[in-house]
């Protein structure tokens, strides 16, 4: 994890159940050239990625690679 600079305008997703009881959300930053940032809403933990890891990143999740027997 890395100090995140104060440009990155975090968006959280459509899906997202967020209530004050339960504030757990995924926020992702797209705004800055080059490097995307995800924060934990409820924690504000947040990693930074580069624009090509996360598209990479996003295509495996597409293909399943992820996914978990239950």
């Amino acid at each position: 994890m890395s100090a995140i600079p104060d440009e990155f305008q975090f968006q959280t997703s459509s899906t997202c159940k967020y209530n004050n009881s339960d504030p757990r959300c995924v926020e992702v930053a797209t705004n800055v050239r080059d490097k995307v940032a995800v924060r934990n809403s409820a924690t504000g933990t947040t990693v930074e990625f580069t624009a090509v890891e996360w598209t990479e990143f996003l295509n495996g999740a597409k293909l399943g690679e992820f996914d978990v027997a239950a």
